[in-house]
């Protein structure tokens, strides 16, 4: 920018009253402030900034004009002008028409302005800052608040007694006062999960879950609501906590517990606030659940430590996720699975639609929320390439990012191999790339010898369900320090200043910290219920202290009460052609081996 440009900007800023009372050039008294309110601003403005020959002789005719027009002269700071060939300097047009220099005025310093603002935050600004402040320099393992929490009351929920507006308590949540908030969260949400819907009204006059209490741990969002909404309405009770501390949505918390749900969870827990509200769903006075709908196997690994007589009136288990349904193989192995307990999470629904377009949709997402990175040209590698993994590398891949991946499976990594991503291992990238993705629900698949490699600034996260996968243990020592630069970002930063960048210090990426396509959960949340009302309401005998797979016809079921919302129509096969393949006309159409 030029000398004369910023003059001109200055002199612009500058256009002050003279005090009233003499006329700093001339000596005569200034006309009053009503009189001056009339002066052309536009015209005065515009030869202010001019600083040129031309500039004062526009400003001698604005005053003769001023003067023709009602025989007084307009104030001073009507007509002042600065020349930029005397850095600055400011003159006035006196009555004769003569340009007279006025004495210096003190300019405005645009630093100290600003330094002067942030001295005085409003209320709400001060109350900001020092969080802020206390986040980035001391907070630097627990979650922040919600994004959509406004609340700055850091005052714990376990503290707090809260009611809804029917007097009812028992519930534990971060604010009761989104609920309306909240509501309107899940109504948006049951626009896109028509088979959940649908499910109502098929099944609300039956009331196939009636006399079911169903004790669940999941993530507690808007889709999510719709899940226990629909349960209660086709007869259950719910009793409801969280199986992420991160994951949960305040708001949508708040609407549930308005609606007279136990619920007992909150954006941001500790890990003892964790066990806690578990434990509050489960051991409450003449309420004890009669089935169990976990994500991840906690809910079922504390009732099973804590209170194990309770599995005697637990008719069985849905189990959602790949950590959770290993833990359920594990106990039916050593032979001490008490119940019934339906692998949700390896249906042909769940695989082929959650976890692959659930996570190629948000994989991009949480990363965008969380660091705004681009993608175009950054090396990423991604460990796993299962049907989460598979998502997660046809995203980045569209988005321009050089995709490596690892891999223990040799069908998978053939799989990886003929996508047209190069199969590594991760000791021979880890110097190099920019990303670090983990969706293996293995443990210790990014270990400290790993990230001491890490290059400056890479991002690491993590997309299993899992937070075992990166070793975040091992972070926590007195050499590195953790800084928190926003809600779910930590930098670990290590003593010759290299730094990587942790998403949701290792916990889920797309849950802790955006949100995730709520169709591609109406078909999960859909098998979920009903697993629960095929267990709830299986004949004795059926099925054994065993870890069963959701029957097929089943998982058909779900996929057609979706299909109307493609406006798609089915093609029926004929008598001679399903007697050729075997099959019945109405299906399944696959074995239940399909995978």
């Amino acid at each position: 920018m030029s000398v004369q440009v910023v003059a001109a900007k200055m002199a612009e800023v500058e256009l002050k009253d003279v005090p009233v009372g003499k006329d700093p050039a001339a000596g005569s008294p200034a006309p009053p402030a009503s009189e001056a309110k009339n002066t052309p601003k536009t015209e005065a403005s515009a030869s202010a900034a001019a600083g040129s020959p031309t500039a004062e002789s526009a400003s001698a005719k604005v005053a003769e004009a001023a003067l023709n027009a009602g025989g007084k002269m307009p104030q001073a700071s009507a007509l002042k002008r600065t020349d930029p060939q005397q850095n600055g300097g400011e003159a006035f047009v006196n009555r004769d028409g003569t340009v007279a220099e006025a004495p210096r005025m003190k300019k405005i310093q645009f630093a100290d302005q600003k330094q002067e603002f942030n001295k005085r935050p409003s209320k709400i600004g001060r109350r900001s800052l020092s969080r802020s402040i206390s986040q980035s320099s001391t907070d630097s393992y627990s979650s922040a608040a919600s994004y959509t929490d406004s609340s700055d009351d850091e005052t714990s929920p376990r503290d707090k007694q809260q009611k809804n507006s029917k007097g009812n308590g028992d519930f534990c949540i971060k604010n009761i006062k989104q609920a309306e908030f909240g509501r309107r969260e899940i109504e948006i949400a049951e626009q896109e999960m028509p088979a959940l819907m649908a499910l109502r009204k098929r099944a609300q006059g039956e009331k196939p879950l009636a006399g079911a209490k169903v004790v669940g741990c999941t993530h507690i969002t808007a889709q999510t609501a719709v899940l226990m909404e629909t349960l209660s309405a086709l007869g259950a009770q719910c009793r409801w906590a969280a199986c992420n501390i991160y994951s949960t949505q305040n708001e949508v918390a708040a609407a549930l517990a308005e609606g007279g749900f136990s619920v007992f969870a909150w954006k941001g827990e500790s890990e003892d606030d964790f066990w806690w509200c578990i434990d509050r769903c489960v051991n409450v006075e003449g309420w004890q659940p009669n089935m169990i709908l976990d994500d991840g196997g906690d809910l079922t690994h504390w009732i099973y430590k804590k209170y194990p007589n309770m599995f005697k009136k637990i008719k069985g288990i849905v189990e959602e996720s790949v950590t959770g349904v290993h833990r359920l193989y594990q106990l039916s192995k050593a032979g001490k699975l008490c119940v019934p307990a339906m692998n949700v999470n390896d249906s042909v629904t769940k695989q082929k639609f959650d976890n692959l377009y659930c996570c190629r949709e948000s994989i991009l997402d949480g990363l965008k929320r969380t660091t705004d990175v681009m993608f175009g040209g950054k090396q990423v590698v991604v460990c796993g390439y299962g049907e989460v993994g598979k998502g997660c590398c046809a995203a980045l891949k569209a988005m321009g990012s050089i995709v490596y991946v690892t891999e223990i499976d040799p069908i998978c990594a053939l799989q990886a191999c003929m996508d047209g991503f190069r199969l590594v291992k991760l000791n021979e990238v880890i110097r190099q790339v920019d990303i670090v993705i983990t969706c293996t629900g293995n443990k210790n698949v990014v270990v400290r010898e790993n990230l001491d490699r890490m290059k400056n600034g890479c991002i690491v996260c993590n997309m299993g369900h899992s937070n075992t996968e990166i070793d975040v243990a091992s972070l926590r020592t007195p050499e590195l320090t953790w800084e928190r630069v926003r809600s779910q970002v930590d930098h670990v930063i290590w003593p010759d200043g290299k730094r990587i960048v942790l998403l949701a210090e290792g916990r889920l990426l797309n849950l802790s910290c955006s949100t995730v396509p709520t169709f591609v959960l109406s078909i999960t949340a859909t098998t979920q219920a009903l697993a629960l009302i095929e267990l709830y309401n299986a004949p004795e005998g059926r099925y054994k202290q065993d870890v069963y797979l959701l029957p097929k016809k089943m998982d058909e079921y779900v996929a057609s009460l979706h299909l109307p919302t493609f406006d798609a129509h089915l093609t029926e096969l004929s008598d001679e052609q399903a007697k050729y393949l075997g099959l019945n006309k109405n299906g399944p159409f696959k074995p239940n081996y399909y995978r």
